[in-house]
């Protein structure tokens, strides 16, 4: 079947800049049981994992058995521009156009891998893609067994599949790739916990390359699983 892996990234809203009873909901778990300062700051810059505070500024497309990708990112500064290497295009766009093509090249593949992609991206993308007007084309969140997911769109999630639906710790890519052998995006100048404070700098060219460099480790990974734990 046409293989796709694919991965995103995220950052949140200014919490300054948001209404004051969503500043209080955020705080309230923090404040009331006499958090640190620094655990408040965390609180107040996690704010790009959940959709209704974030948004997506990445979304990486790879085909495993081309070894070629495509990288659509976000990059309000005019000045900037995508790039394109031997493996991989990157392309500039908004959210929404991101999330159209997105939901468009999904439409020509059947199997779909992702690390985690169950857990975080899927959902996230479903949301900001209904919160842009948009409608998913196809159901990547069928069920988690692959065995009973429909065939038109298989997802293969590796954190569930590697650590056998949670019979085993989760842990995340940089380990899977550290046991394996494969080289860690993790290890790269910029790390996922880091994007928020990336586009900020406005680095969004980096931000597509580590999002491109996930892709390829993934892609590794699951060739690993595929060979040796497929059954």
């Amino acid at each position: 079947m046409p293989k796709l892996v694919f991965d995103i990234e995220t950052i949140g809203e200014d919490f300054e800049k948001l209404d004051e009873k969503s500043q209080h909901y955020i705080l309230q778990n923090a404040q009331r049981y006499g958090k640190t300062e620094e655990e408040v700051e965390e609180k107040k810059s996690s704010l790009g994992f959940s959709p209704l505070t974030g948004q997506v500024v990445a979304i990486g497309l790879y085909n495993p058995d081309t070894k070629k990708g495509r990288v659509l990112f976000q990059s309000p500064d005019k000045d900037s521009s995508g790039e394109e290497t031997e493996n991989a295009d990157y392309v500039k766009m908004t959210e929404k156009q991101m999330l159209t093509e997105f939901w468009e090249v999904v439409r020509k593949y059947d199997e779909f891998i992702t690390f985690n992609g169950r857990g975080f991206d899927v959902p996230f993308l479903n949301i900001r893609s209904a919160i842009c007007g948009l409608r998913p084309s196809k159901d990547l969140l069928s069920n988690r067994f692959l065995s009973s997911q429909k065939f038109a769109a298989l997802h293969v999630d590796l954190l569930d599949q590697l650590t056998f639906y949670g019979a085993t710790p989760r842990q995340k890519l940089h380990f899977f790739c550290r046991a394996f052998g494969i080289k860690s995006p993790k290890e790269g100048e910029i790390t996922g916990e880091e994007i928020g404070q990336a586009f900020k700098d406005k680095r969004y060219l980096e931000i597509a390359q580590y999002c491109f460099f996930d892709l390829v480790a993934t892609a590794e990974l699951y060739e690993y699983w595929d060979k040796y734990l497929r059954f």
